[in-house]
């Protein structure tokens, strides 16, 4: 089956964008003059500073209270008012014409006079710069944390992946998905635009924000505190990538660079017919014509030349008036990144405490994990071929990600209406090189009253067994085409009628509402991986053998081709109702309410082909490759019928009421409700034999009351393999806000939220992506987890721009959902379970700071720093805490939470030389110890938690202006190019043991920006 490429209308839509958003008659400037004055004297007030939240335009007001700003673009503006002393002022809304002067006279109050605050509630400004965000995260009901364009730009981060390891107590897994406070995945809702956006991740249903360049990113908001309007499984927080909007200037800006890698070099990895091309399309044909036949194409690397990487992309867009209330406008922009890494020096080695140990006192010693027999057996001709795994990495990868943006709207003083598109592709070419001849050599640190010590090419001395842990040779090869698509259509109402109510105590204002429909896309194409595992022998000058990756000689195959696709949709839906009022004080709240909906469905096919009993050979020596010889050889390839293809949905739908209510003109209470219907549905389609019958097996299993595990297995039927699920919550929020000054805010709240199985995890169907791979087993009993969340916060912002924070949280989790190792001696996978109970809490503290304001000689410099600190922990499941304990296994009925680090830090500085208009920037990122896996084992072995140890980034950038409308940038990324490590650690065990080790270089940039 091969699934037909997408079609590139998006570039001829964009382009037009782009083109109709330019007009050449919006070069007519405007200006905005004023007067501020002192409310309480009726005085002009000098001195007090005026910021354009869009363009980031300052001035300060004269002697005589004056100022003015010229030359301004016409559009939409929000002007900022600020002093030491003074209550901060808000007016949004200005409107500045083509040709014309813009005047508005503003009074502003001393900060501690009892007086009405001249705000404007709910103001919606640009959020591109930290200025802007700030002002945000002073008004918004909810705990939030966030980073702007501005800030991605200078620390140089080419994706919304990277950028959110910026963003306080949030981190990435694996390179791609949003990890909020130590809560992975499951626990965190990705938007885009506030539209959660559909995954076609095969084991998560979590989006890969390595998609999403930096480059149509306006911010990165998270919202770390559940309130009604948000959806219920924002237990970590909601992630919200706010992409860029209409702009209120005219621009076109034009960006492209090159950059390298230290770990690229001349000499690179690849495989014949390997690689991307320009657009990252490839038809690659499964062959299946060819079954009981050898394959033709590459089954292994070989060296090759590597291509330039480089980076572009063209954008512009602005607004106009059709009218004296009718203004339309538009902004596009596309975008391409070539990439490359490179890595040699990684190693993969798996390791444990042997069963036969375990009756000895601790600490346990670890040794090289072996299968297929046992090297301390007296008798060598019973050790069997035993094996080891302790490999050497190489790994190499090209890719190619490129799409575009486009969005058109109209507005009018009371109506918006927008629509958006969005298309990304991400094409990833990886190869991987794993040698095991360590294994070999190290046999007599391990063994040395049972081995000698010798080369791993050299053949065993007489005496010993010859077919001890030979060295090994793995290979694989992987094309994967990812892409996502959406469609938003919104709008935003305000609708006028007169205020009612009760005069002087309780006054209901203008109704709004706010309104998105989405229809959302994401696939991931797997038109090829191929895997082959050969073993070399030494004796009598060398000699290669396929290495079943089932270990059963003839039963299972070395090589394997797989072909994957899997497509999810979301059609999406939401409408909030707003309606604000103005109590007894003459303070502004509001009452909240909307519905919520989102239908996703998912298709997930595979099809396996492999050399099923293939008893072929090579005399050659270990620097001979066998997969180059492989296609001039017959290897019959045959189909897999161990295949499981199946269609998900899940429904989500809700509603939900909340208040924001002012008690006092500075203590308010924000709380509500939300009601959410969850309904999860699977429907598998396995492989058939060639009599007809589904050759899947359904698998149950407990733990007893013993400690033993019990498995029963039957024959596939449909009634007891396919999912129904359903569920219904009612999800309470209650917060408060406290405002003793108007720059100091305390916030705290109390929420209900839940996190959601997978499609695979209901089922319990045994599944695995090839024959000697992990089996996955799914579990129809696993229920939803459910959290209470306790949040506290104080930020003060003494003045424009700086920031003292410090936060508090805290998360008890009901039924967390959790992976475990199941083990009867005869069967062995991975299920999952729910544990009954955990717990997660920690501090956050930020702060940003000009340093100009502490000593004059420092002015241009700005400081900003947050930290993060975790403490974590779950619970065991009796069933499998009885069940390891009684195997020997040694463990704890608690340990820590998966993907929670120890602690989070971010540092950087900023300086701007204003005499010769430069920029430079420091930015350093620290994750600290991780567990990414828990103990397990059975009655054969031991195996500790596996911690990914602390690392941090360093990355700098200088820009320089070289013209009015050019710029250029240098960027070093990684400067410190850091190991990166994971370990076996145990208090059993004694010190770490390390399990994979590699750098991933420094990356040295270039580029060139210009903006008209």
């Amino acid at each position: 089956m091969i699934r037909k490429v997408p079609r590139l209308r998006i570039v001829l839509m964009l382009i037009a964008t782009i083109n109709y958003s330019i007009p050449a008659w919006a070069t007519q400037i405007g200006s905005i003059r004023g007067m501020v004055y002192d409310k309480d004297f009726e005085v002009p007030l000098a001195g007090a500073q005026v910021l354009i939240a869009e363009t980031g335009a300052k001035v300060n007001t004269s002697g005589d209270g004056n100022f003015v700003f010229n030359h301004v673009k016409p559009g939409n503006y929000t002007l900022v008012f600020s002093k030491e002393g003074y209550t901060r002022q808000v007016k949004a809304n200005l409107v500045v014409s083509p040709g014309q002067m813009t005047e508005i006279d503003l009074w502003m109050s001393g900060e501690f006079t009892e007086m009405e605050e001249f705000v404007v509630q709910d103001v919606q400004i640009g959020t591109g710069t930290e200025a802007a965000l700030l002002d945000l995260r002073m008004e918004t009901p909810t705990l939030m944390s966030s980073i702007s364009a501005e800030l991605m730009s200078q620390a140089g981060l080419s994706d919304a992946a990277s950028a959110l390891k910026l963003v306080a107590g949030a981190t990435v897994q694996d390179g791609k998905y949003a990890v909020i406070r130590g809560l992975p995945d499951r626990y965190v809702n990705s938007q885009m635009n506030s539209v959660r956006l559909p995954t076609a991740d095969a084991d998560k249903r979590a989006v890969q924000l390595d998609q999403f360049p930096s480059s149509v990113i306006e911010s990165i908001q998270v919202s770390k505190t559940f309130t009604p309007d948000q959806q219920g499984d924002a237990s970590g927080g909601a992630v919200n990538v706010v992409l860029k909007g209409i702009p209120e200037e005219t621009f076109l800006s034009l960006k492209s660079s090159t950059s390298w890698n230290s770990q690229v070099k001349g000499d690179f990895l690849s495989y014949k017919g390997g690689g991307v091309n320009t657009w990252g399309m490839k038809t690659i044909d499964p062959q299946v014509n060819m079954l009981n036949r050898n394959w033709t194409g590459a089954a292994g690397v070989s060296d090759a030349d590597n291509h330039m990487d480089y980076k572009w992309s063209v954008s512009g867009g602005g607004k106009f008036n059709l009218s004296d209330d009718v203004r339309v406008g538009g902004f596009g922009t596309i975008f391409y990144d070539r990439d490359s890494s490179y890595s040699d020096d990684g190693i993969n080695d798996k390791y444990w405490v042997p069963g036969t140990s375990l009756n000895g006192k601790a600490p346990y010693r670890m040794v090289p994990k072996y299968s297929n027999g046992l090297p301390t057996s007296s008798n060598w001709e019973d050790h069997g071929q035993w094996k080891t795994s302790l490999f050497d990495v190489t790994k190499a990868s090209q890719s190619v990600q490129w799409g575009g943006l486009g969005i058109v709207g109209l507005e009018t003083e009371n109506h918006e209406l927008k629509f958006l598109y969005m298309y990304t592709r991400d094409t990833t070419d990886k190869v991987t090189l794993a040698e095991n001849t360590r294994g070999r050599e190290t046999m007599h640190i391990y063994w040395p009253d049972h081995y000698p010590e010798i080369k791993f090419d050299e053949p065993m001395p007489d005496g010993y067994n010859p077919d001890a842990s030979l060295p090994i040779r793995n290979q694989t090869l992987e094309y994967t085409e990812r892409t996502t698509e959406t469609f938003q259509f919104s709008g935003k109402h305000n609708i006028d009628y007169p205020d009612f109510g009760i005069k002087n105590f309780f006054m209901f204002k203008n109704l709004e509402f706010d309104w998105t429909v989405a229809r959302s896309s994401a696939t991931l194409y797997q038109p090829d991986k191929r895997l082959l595992s050969v073993i070399w022998n030494p004796y009598k000058g060398g000699k290669y053998w396929p290495n079943n990756f089932g270990g059963d000689t003839g039963s299972t195959g070395n090589f394997y081709r797989i072909w994957k696709d899997i497509a999810e949709t979301s059609d999406q839906f939401f409408m909030n109702f707003k309606v604000p009022f103005e109590q007894w004080t003459g303070d502004e709240g509001y009452l909240k309410f909307g519905i919520f909906s989102d239908r996703v469905s998912r298709t997930y096919e595979q099809d396996t082909f492999y050399n099923q009993g293939d008893n072929s050979s090579l005399k050659a020596g270990w620097d001979v490759y066998w997969s180059d010889w492989w296609s001039r050889q017959n290897h019959r390839i045959i189909e897999s019928r161990f295949d499981v293809d199946y269609k998900g949905m899940q429904n989500i739908s809700a509603w939900y009421y909340m208040m924001d209510l002012p008690l006092t003109s500075n203590f308010k209470f924000i709380g509500g409700i939300r009601h959410e219907k969850t309904k999860l549905g699977i429907t598998n389609y396995p492989d058939l034999s060639p009599a007809g019958q589904p050759t899947a097996k359904l698998y149950y299993w407990r733990w007893t009351e013993e400690g033993n595990v019990n498995i029963n297995y039957a024959e596939f039927n449909k009634a007891d393999s396919d999912v129904d699920y359903k569920q219904v919550d009612t999800l309470p929020s209650l917060g408060f806000e406290f405002k003793p000054w108007d720059s100091v805010v305390l916030r705290g709240a109390y929420t209900e939220t839940i996190a959601r199985q997978t499609f695979k995890e209901l089922s319990p169907i045994s599944q695995q992506e090839f024959v000697g791979g992990d089996i996955f087993v799914g579990n129809p009993g696993l229920k939803m987890s459910s959290l209470k969340n306790y949040d506290l916060r104080l930020d003060w912002t003494p003045y424009d721009g700086g920031l003292l924070s410090v936060s508090y949280f805290y998360k008890d989790i009901k039924n967390p959902i959790e992976y475990v190792q199941i083990d009867d001696g005869t069967h062995s996978f991975i299920s999952v379970v729910n544990y009954p109970e955990g717990k997660l809490s920690g501090y956050e503290f930020e702060i940003k700071q000009d340093m100009g304001r502490l000593w004059s000689p420092l002015e241009g410099l700005n400081v900003g720093a947050n930290a993060t600190f975790i403490d974590s922990e779950v619970s065991i499941v009796d069933g499998q805490l009885k069940s390891m304990r009684k195997q020997g296994i040694p463990t704890q009925r608690k340990r820590d939470m998966v993907n929670a680090p120890e602690h989070l830090y971010n540092i950087y500085l900023t300086y701007d030389l204003k005499e010769t208009d430069t920029r430079f920037a420091l930015f350093y990122n620290v994750r600290g110890d991780t567990l990414v896996a828990g103990a397990g084992g059975s009655a054969k072995g031991f195996i500790p938690d596996v911690y990914e140890t602390e690392y941090g980034t360093l990355n700098l950038s200088v820009t320089q202006k070289l013209w009015d409308n050019w710029k250029f940038k240098f960027q070093v990324k990684n400067l410190l190019n850091p190991e990166i490590k994971s370990v076996y650690r145990s208090g059993y065990i004694g010190g770490d043991v390390t399990k994979t080790s590699y750098k991933k270089g420094i990356d040295f940039s270039i580029s060139l920006v210009a903006t008209f």
